[in-house]
């Protein structure tokens, strides 16, 4: 019994030992139970747990844990930011600063945001049916229930909206346009600085606004060109003015789906069983385009613009600064940007099945490159040279650079993992959640095979084994005279 304990003993001091030895160079391994190791791509570490279910990082910028995929945490320290995941993309919390929002999908959320008087408001969203928020300033509060009664501000694209049994009654301002709507969307009216405008739809609308200034920030007055719009049995007949007041009013006839025909001093635009067949002039861009039947075949003729359509089987257009085309869509489809300093190049096959994205800075000659075969692989290169490549990625295509679902996700399925500093030099391969691993800089290498039953690492010093953690060292160099 005591030679048992014994024994025992001494496999466990073993054990220390090794794990001591092996945080010494800056990895540790205990079979698939525990991996930590040196970060590739940034200054840190990180620890691995349960193969793919527990993973942590740390750094003197940022740390982060997550228990793909139900639970993950992110902090970057420098611009006091943090959030947390709950199966994303369903549940999710972000806080930088004083402000934070819980949200659920799109649906749930609850936020809570800081002024620069140090005041608060606190936002709470049960789209659609309940809205609120309080604030220190009264003026700020609301209180909306969908579709009972309420008041909502600066949401939905609106600086205030009021309802009562909605559709009954809303009443809706945007800036200085009020409008009163009573058996939403038949019957409203509209008010506003020299506008005046009403609505029984659909037999009849009309809406006219006259000429207005607006002043911007730096005390700049800019006019607003006037308008006139009516409507007879929508959507059939419409007769329309813009830019009334301006040096380029335009005029708007249309009887769909017969014809449309639109006239300005900059363009003109004829269309006949719209929106199929059509012509239009731009005499601004010296560009003239036809369309017969439009989507399916598109001419375009110009000196800033010029291409054609004849889908699904090719399509081309040039401009200055980009190109577009595509070929047995979806077979094919390419985009090209020349914007100096940047040149930006996507190509795409099948939609998502394989892409790809080159970007070069012209003046310094960097390049940022994406590739992404759905499900197989990712791969990636910075500008500073840095490289990241995954094997299987049935997401991250879809959702390229998206760090939550590497975070939350990608550590599921990523059996592979290859990672390269193109400043440090240092790289790093992984295999099966750490079943093999390899790191390397140009000062060490270190080597873990069967979860880390087989070590080997090697520096400038020395060059040290482990079997079953039980370290050798060989090949000692003697200390300089």
């Amino acid at each position: 019994m005591s030679h048992l304990v014994t024994t025992i003993l001494a496999l466990s001091t073993t054990l220390l030992v090794g794990a001591a030895t092996s945080a010494a160079t800056n990895a540790s391994a205990f079979g698939p139970l525990y991996h930590e190791y040196r970060l590739t791509l940034r200054e840190g570490e990180r620890t691995e747990s349960f193969g793919p279910f527990w993973g942590s990082e740390r750094s003197d910028t940022h740390a982060q844990w997550a228990i793909p995929p139900l639970l993950s945490w992110h902090a970057e320290r420098d611009g006091d930011f943090e959030e947390y995941d709950f199966l994303y993309p369903l549940l999710s919390y972000n806080r930088t600063g004083k402000e934070s929002r819980w949200q659920l999908f799109q649906f749930i959320s609850f936020s809570s945001s800081g002024r620069q008087d140090d005041s608060t408001a606190d936002r709470t969203t049960l789209f659609p049916f309940y809205w609120s928020q309080r604030s220190q300033n009264p003026d700020e509060n609301y209180t909306a229930l969908f579709p009972i009664y309420g008041q909502i501000k600066n949401r939905l694209l609106r600086d205030e909206i009021e309802f009562v049994l909605f559709p009954l009654y809303a009443k809706t301002r945007k800036r200085d346009v009020v409008t009163q709507n009573y058996l939403f969307p038949f019957f409203h009216t509209r008010h506003g600085e020299k506008l005046d405008g009403w609505q029984f739809w659909p037999l009849i609308g009309h809406e006219k606004k006259d000429l207005t200034q607006r002043t911007d920030g730096f005390g700049d007055v800019t006019p607003l060109g006037g308008h006139e719009k009516l409507f007879v049995l929508w959507p059939f007949y419409h007769h329309n003015r813009f830019g009334l007041g301006t040096t380029n009013e335009q005029t708007q006839h249309a009887l769909l789906p017969l014809f449309v025909a639109q006239h300005s001093a900059q363009r003109d635009h004829q269309s006949v069983l719209w929106p199929f067949f059509y012509r239009t002039e731009d005499r601004e861009r010296k560009t003239v385009e036809y369309g017969a039947p439009w989507p399916l075949i598109v001419s375009t003729r110009g000196e800033g613009r010029s291409g054609g359509r004849f889908w699904p089987f090719y399509g081309h257009t040039q401009t200055t600064n980009s190109t577009r085309e595509f070929l047995l869509w979806p077979l094919y489809r390419g985009d090209r940007i020349h914007a100096a300093p940047l040149e930006r190049e996507h190509r795409q096959y099948l939609l998502f099945l394989y892409q790809d994205i080159h970007e070069k800075n012209t003046a310094t000659g960097a390049t940022r490159e994406r590739h992404a075969f759905w499900p197989l692989f990712t791969h990636r290169r910075e500008l500073d040279g840095s490289e990241r490549t995954q094997l299987f990625a049935p997401l991250e295509p879809l959702m390229l650079g998206n760090a939550a679902v590497e975070r939350n996700w990608s550590p599921l399925w990523a059996i592979w993992r290859s990672e390269k500093n193109g400043k440090t030099g240092a790289s790093s391969q992984s295999l099966l959640w750490n079943l093999y691993r390899q790191d390397e800089t140009p000062e060490s290498k270190n080597c873990s095979l069967l979860f880390g039953l087989l070590q080997y690492q090697q520096d400038k010093e020395r060059t040290r084994w482990r079997l079953f953690f039980v370290p050798f060292d060989t090949d000692k160099k003697p200390a300089s005279p």
